[in-house]
């Protein structure tokens, strides 16, 4: 059994709808598609819905109703549109074209995409921070004083009364002070502790260096060392004063250093011969 198989459209009638056909080149080219390898299509002008183009030599509108869908008992009403001739007085490269202007001017008036960036989140209370400092404490406490008793609320803050949000910021004031008095203390006490062992460390280097036994030599103050740290030219063929005894040409005891270059000698003699391969 053979399967059917998807042909394309054709005109299987010669009549249309006795309008004038319609141009190509009148044509918004959005409105119609007559691409290379796709299906031909056009916008109806009276049911301005997408409908199929069919034939070779002469497109006209496939016949088709006004809408597909119809309520039960009703029947479906053929469209006005239906056989309308549409005629390619241009070629297709031209209307491609005019297709890829249409594209970018539409494109060019497509308006910007807009980022809204998020509001700031509003800053945190004096009574809400983390470590709040006692003149910044003291400086919210006055202000908060000053507008709260000329509100004219009731139980707001008087000479000798607080209001709840006076109160947290008067305790957050004292324990500030107090913090901050504590931590004035301790920087003092660790700068003099610091200071004193600093003192000590010096003066032990300083002992150790002024003993004359341990000394370096850099430091000892001697004669030697002093001449050696002057830098100053020398003249040619002069000799320095500090220079060491000459060094010997030849042994102190001849007799004593002549038995003992004779001594390895001797050794080697007493070795037994070493026998040949036969």
């Amino acid at each position: 059994m053979a399967k059917n198989r998807k042909r394309p459209g054709r005109t299987r009638t010669k009549r249309d709808n006795r309008r004038e056909p319609m141009l190509l080149s009148k044509i918004d080219p959005q409105e119609i598609n007559v691409r290379e390898g796709e299906a031909k299509s056009l916008v109806c002008p009276d049911c301005r819905t997408w409908r199929r183009l069919i034939g070779d030599t002469k497109l006209v509108i496939r016949e088709h109703c006004v809408s597909d869908k119809v309520t039960e008992g009703q029947k479906h009403v053929r469209c006005d549109g239906s056989n309308q001739v549409v005629q390619l007085d241009i070629p297709v490269e031209q209307w491609s074209e005019a297709m890829l202007a249409a594209d970018s001017t539409a494109t060019g008036r497509r308006s910007a995409r807009q980022h809204y960036k998020p509001l700031p989140a509003p800053a945190k209370t004096v009574t809400k921070l983390a470590v709040p400092t006692a003149q910044t404490a003291l400086a919210a406490y006055r202000e908060h004083f000053k507008k709260c008793q000329s509100s004219g609320a009731p139980g707001r803050c008087t000479g000798n009364q607080r209001c709840a949000a006076g109160a947290k910021l008067a305790a957050a004031y004292e324990q500030r002070k107090v913090l901050d008095r504590e931590r004035t203390r301790f920087d003092r006490s660790y700068t003099a502790a610091a200071a004193k062992n600093t003192a000590a460390e010096w003066a032990k280097h300083h002992e150790a260096t002024a003993d004359a036994k341990t000394a370096l030599a850099k430091r000892s103050g001697t004669t030697v060392e002093e001449a050696n740290n002057a830098c100053r030219i020398r003249q040619a063929g002069t000799v320095s004063e500090f220079r060491g005894p000459l060094l010997p040409l030849a042994p102190k005891d001849t007799a004593a250093h002549e038995q003992r270059q004779a001594e390895p000698g001797k050794q080697y003699a007493r070795k037994a011969p070493a026998t040949s391969a036969a």
